[in-house]
């Protein structure tokens, strides 16, 4: 009983321990910022007509794919930045940073989390398999950019919110304007909170050499974050337009911008120091980027909804 329970504790319960930490999922936000895109392309290419059953079994199909694909590239981030990692306050107690995990075996969980994020993917038709597969060189290049780009947060924002398209693909079955074009919103919506995110790591990165739009901009974020919100904001207006959206629709993304206007105040009075932290927190910008994305959907499927039964 007692060698029972020491293995249980000891090596099941360690490793298992290990294993959360290096895929961060005690950190759910980020398995979410790669989801709601998904969920952004369901809902603008789901019908609303009859049953509901496939759109709510792909919510949770491309819910598993993401917490999945997610948690292997951390594995593979923290696989190419161990090195740098060990030099940074903030990463240097990551399982392969600090020893607690070998390569190898980090690799052989990368190898099990995509064959069972590729069973999920085979639920989809053809088109979207085929997509989601050739887009696997931006999945796993993306922790390489920071070597040689200023810009690791664009391809970030085009690796992030690819789900927007192979969620629309995934239900119609081609592709079309509007999910193009709310994917390009997407990148910028990315390209900003990434960039502000990035500002706590800039004195170690530049110690350490690596590149990214918050070092690029470091003298003048406002206008670069301001400018990335702005094209955000209007491409979701456009997006409405093209969709033939009601006022609904327009009220919650104004909603939706005095909360992108908050986190971008907040960030300038921190002055990127200690404050700026405690302000930016990566919870607080979950919180809101999850309530604007709630309140969206929401009001998308009420429109929906109301359109079915009025009609």
């Amino acid at each position: 009983m007692n060698l029972g329970f020491v293995i249980y504790k000891k090596i099941i319960m360690q490793n298992l321990n290990v294993f959360i930490e290096l895929t961060r999922l005690k950190k759910p936000i980020g398995f979410m910022l790669l989801f709601w895109p998904c969920l952004w392309g369901l809902t603008i290419a789901n019908e609303f007509e009859g049953n509901l059953y496939t759109y709510v079994f792909y919510i949770f199909l491309f819910l598993s794919g993401s917490i999945l694909m997610r948690s292997a590239g951390c594995i593979v981030n923290d696989i190419a930045d161990r090195n740098f990692d060990k030099l940074v306050e903030r990463t240097k107690d990551r399982p392969i940073a600090s020893g607690k995990i070998s390569v190898k075996l980090a690799l052989i969980y990368t190898v099990i989390l995509c064959g069972v994020a590729f069973l999920v993917l085979i639920n989809f038709n053809f088109f979207t398999v085929w997509m989601a597969l050739i887009s696997m060189p931006l999945a796993f290049t993306y922790p390489l950019m920071k070597r040689f780009t200023y810009w690791p947060q664009l391809f970030l924002g085009v690796t992030f919110n690819y789900g927007l398209i192979l969620a629309w693909i995934s239900l119609k079955n081609d592709i079309s304007l509007a999910p193009i074009l709310f994917y390009i919103g997407a990148i910028f919506w990315t390209l900003g909170y990434d960039t502000i995110y990035g500002y706590q790591d800039i004195k170690d990165d530049e110690i350490i050499g690596v590149k990214s739009t918050s070092i690029k901009f470091k003298n003048n974020p406002k206008k670069f974050i301001s400018f990335c919100y702005f094209i955000f904001i209007g491409i979701l207006i456009l997006l409405g337009k093209l969709m033939n959206f009601n006022i609904f629709y327009f009220i919650v993304v104004a909603f939706l911008t005095r909360g992108l206007r908050f986190f971008l105040i907040a960030f300038l009075i921190g002055n990127f120091g200690p404050a700026m932290k405690k302000i930016i927190e990566k919870k607080l910008l979950a919180l809101s980027i999850i309530f604007t994305v709630i309140v969206i959907v929401v009001a998308y499927l009420v429109y929906k909804f109301l359109i079915g039964f009025v009609g």
